[in-house]
């Protein structure tokens, strides 16, 4: 291997307390050496994203300090520059992309004008160089039509093309070392393996080297020449990809690599990091046989909700006075949800399926075609009949942070909806089933005063399901809804989910792009493609035996380890 390009040696960094410092990083060492690429394993907390800021200087100031140890870049010491040095080097010889483009994004400036910001800021190149470059590195990272793309504001272009964006503006200075911070968590599969590819082909054209950080061991297998794995602050493995794979020796190790839902065997309940760590992993399986008499029970009954030759147009314009085009984010689509079923919605982003669940939820009014509620069609309702109906047909989002007032304690955020459609006869009835609600979730009495904030993003998952359950809806239309969280508190919530429906008898639309997530979830999966059905049976049946070649390349991305 050649030279060692970065150097941490003993690093620990503390951060603040109401009263006092607590330690966040605990005396950890690795390197990175020049053209590779090393992989940053853990769940969120174990302080991988901490200490990859401690890299570009980014820890906040006032909350935290590195108290111990040196990061050394090109044999300088980064941890003894001031702010005005580290500008020389961030996005020059070290760049980042980080996990939420959205966010990162500047949401007023157009997508090129936000590349051209950093070539102005680190180049001597002229406006008409600067233009051509940004047109160029749109491109490189595989944008289609980069000239509209150039023109665009993040919102106007899919997820997967903002972090392509980010990942332009991350190359464009031609940096040494890539920070890659969950770069493709709440992105489709096919999307994150094409990503994979991009950052592959990138490092091997200009020899950077990279640190790729995510929660999931599979996707490391894929990009990755070594693995650090992080837990509680600690590095507590490192060797290369496949020794970690074939040969873990840590019991987290083994932990993450199992917690993964299998595509093989459907378990009853998904192990979590802890049943492993404790070896209380549940081993019960669901049988075909034992799908088989569900589904006749499930089928057997009316269907609860009837899609049926649905259509849903935008109207877009390229410029002020161009002429306005029509687009089909849904194009004539049929079919049917059972009550005690989970309709399994997958395809890439842009493919329709949140179009089609916001359609649902009377969120988005439907172009053509109709939707049946319980026999009722629901297309055409007045004000208050649309109220009414959204007791019982509710969603559980994406990002429980944004869907939550960070002003209103969580315990209100749940009553809530209970008062806007009058449940239970009082204020201390209502608070009482809000507690329920919560231990329910398996949270305790004291996040009722408590406030967003104070929770970890599975916590805040769980708060956004018990806002959910609050109205005791019929349907529930899950929106990409554990795509952002750890692959081990994505097992709790999944078996969460499970068990709620078994007590509660609901019925689920699973939105996501993850398709080991959605044919473990499923009875029946639908996949989309450009806004129609591609595929609709069972879950088994399509993973198994795929007829369409677009449903052979989504199950061909998922990440599958060694």
């Amino acid at each position: 291997m050649s030279d060692i390009l970065l150097n941490i040696e003993h690093l620990s960094i503390d951060f603040k307390n109401e009263k006092s410092y607590k330690t966040i990083i605990k005396n950890i060492s690795y390197q990175v050496y020049k053209n590779e690429i090393v992989g940053i394993v853990g769940e969120s907390g174990s302080g991988k994203s901490v200490s990859s800021l401690a890299i570009l200087g980014l820890l906040p100031k006032r909350i935290s300090k590195i108290t111990s140890g040196s990061i050394t870049f090109n044999n300088q010491d980064l941890t003894q520059l001031n702010s005005k040095q580290f500008q020389t080097i961030r996005g020059q010889k070290i760049a980042m992309i980080f996990q939420e483009p959205m966010s990162s994004l500047n949401p007023s400036m157009t997508c090129g004008k936000q590349v051209e910001e950093i070539l102005f800021k680190h180049t001597t190149l002229t406006k008409k160089q600067v233009k051509a470059e940004t047109l160029f590195l749109l491109e490189k990272v595989k944008l289609p039509n980069p000239e509209r793309v150039y023109k665009a504001y993040p919102h106007e272009i899919s997820g997967g093309q903002k972090q392509r964006v980010m990942i332009a503006m991350a190359i464009a200075c031609k940096p040494q070392l890539l920070i890659a911070d969950e770069p493709t968590t709440a992105l489709d599969v096919t999307v994150q393996k094409e990503i994979i590819s991009l950052l592959k082909a990138l490092q091997a054209e200009t020899k950077m080297s990279i640190i790729f950080i995510t929660h999931d061991l599979s996707l490391i297998s894929e990009i990755a020449n070594r693995v650090l794995v992080m837990y509680k602050g600690e590095i507590v493995e490192q060797n290369t990809v496949d020794t970690i794979f074939k040969h873990p020796e840590h019991s987290y190790t083994k932990a993450l690599i199992s917690s993964r839902p299998s595509l093989h065997v459907r378990l009853k309940t998904l192990p979590t990091i802890t049943d492993v760590l404790n070896n209380t992993v549940s081993n019960t399986i669901i049988t075909s046989d034992m799908r088989k008499v569900q589904h006749e029970k499930i089928y057997s009954k009316p269907p609860l909700l009837q899609v049926i030759n649905l259509e849903k147009e935008y109207l877009s314009k390229s410029g002020f006075f161009a002429k306005a085009e029509t687009f089909k984010a849904v194009n004539n689509v049929s079919f049917n949800v059972y009550e005690g079923e989970t309709l399994g919605l997958v395809g890439e982003s842009g493919c329709g399926k949140s179009t089609l669940g916001n359609a649902i939820l009377l969120l988005d009014k439907a172009t053509k075609g109709q939707i049946l509620y319980k026999g009722q069609d629901i297309t055409h309702l007045t004000k208050a009949e649309t109220i009414a109906i959204r007791k019982d047909i509710q969603i559980i989002f994406q990002d429980p942070y944004a869907s939550l007032n960070p002003r209103i304690t969580i315990g209100n955020a749940i009553m809530e909806p209970m008062k806007v459609h009058k449940l239970y006869a009082s204020e201390i009835e209502r608070r009482d089933k809000t507690l329920e609600i919560l231990n329910r979730v398996g949270l305790d009495d004291t996040a009722f005063n408590r406030y967003p904030h104070e929770f970890s993003g599975g916590q805040r998952q769980r708060i956004g399901i018990a806002r959910t359950i609050a109205l005791q809806p019929k349907l529930i239309v899950c929106d990409e809804s554990v795509s952002a969280l750890d692959i081990s508190v994505q097992a709790q919530v999944l078996n969460l989910l499970n068990d709620l429906k078994d007590n509660f008898g609901f019925t689920y639309i699973f939105i996501s792009h993850d398709l080991a997530v959605v044919k473990y979830m499923s009875d029946q999966l639908l996949v989309m493609s450009q806004g129609q059905i591609e595929e609709l049976d069972d879950a088994d049946i399509i993973y198994n035996t795929p007829k369409k070649a677009y449903t052979k390349k989504l199950i061909n991305a998922i990440p599958k380890g060694l």
